[in-house]
């Protein structure tokens, strides 16, 4: 089989089994493989290293006479993109959106205030012009959530950190998961864009604590939207940070 060939038909199997898995199709425990390549009509070779992918990120756990099990969600390495993607495919629970809410609370407002530090002329730019086309957009129209994505991701990246840049996916995959819940809300919407556009403005600005600040208000209002919506316990992550412009030697 050609190579290329090969490594598609791979990653086919590995999205299916992920359908089936985040389905719970399989319970906690896998078919055999002669079960699995039958059912995905494909050769045991693909269908091992389709398995051993999974494994690899922590998806999958094998043990001596009792099969391969199906790990808990949270042990995925969320950090790999691919993972990242399937992780956000399932149904969230209320633990599920607790962590997303707390995840973007570490990083979104401490990557703003570093893009404020570090962010080059383009990449400020790059971050007015993501703003500008998401405020002339109405929630529901197909473009609506990517553009949102774009300038969320466009600001993580702009912090110049090699780590928060490869967090990006999870960015993404917080917005997906959060966004149909509280951008149904006018007044939630109205008050989103406005603290996103004091974001930018910080930024622009080069003005550190504006931007983290207004940052966490932003996620405050999803915050505050999920928690009603689910039941959550308030979200109040605060870390103390150091100086920004110390940190990023400026």
């Amino acid at each position: 089989m050609d190579e290329n060939k090969e490594r598609s038909l791979v990653a086919k199997v590995m999205d299916g089994l992920v359908s089936g898995i985040v389905e719970q199709k399989y319970g906690a425990i896998l078919p055999p493989q002669d079960i699995l390549s039958k059912e995905f009509d494909v050769s045991r070779t693909v269908m091992r290293e389709a398995l051993s992918m999974l494994l690899a990120r922590h998806m999958l756990d094998v043990r001596p006479k009792t099969g391969t099990r199906i790990r808990p969600m949270s042990d995925w390495r969320l950090i790999d993109e691919d993972v990242v993607s399937w992780r956000f495919r399932a149904k969230p629970d209320q633990t599920f959106l607790r962590d997303v809410i707390e995840f973007r609370m570490l990083i979104e407002p401490r990557a703003a205030a570093l893009a404020a530090a570090r962010a080059t002329p383009d990449e400020i730019a790059g971050i007015r012009d993501a703003f500008d086309a998401l405020s002339r957009l109405q929630v529901g129209e197909p473009e609506y959530q990517a553009a949102d994505e774009v300038l969320h991701t466009r600001i993580v990246a702009a912090s110049g950190n090699q780590f928060f840049r490869q967090m990006t996916a999870i960015v993404r995959g917080a917005l997906v998961t959060v966004n149909p819940i509280v951008d149904g809300i006018e007044s939630v919407r109205e008050a989103t864009l406005a603290a996103q556009k004091s974001v930018v403005e910080a930024i622009e600005s080069k003005d550190s604590a504006a931007a983290e600040s207004a940052t966490r208000a932003l996620v405050d209002l999803a915050a505050e939207e999920v928690g009603r919506a689910f039941s959550l316990e308030r979200v109040n992550v605060q870390p103390a940070a150091p100086n920004v412009n110390e940190s990023a030697g400026v």
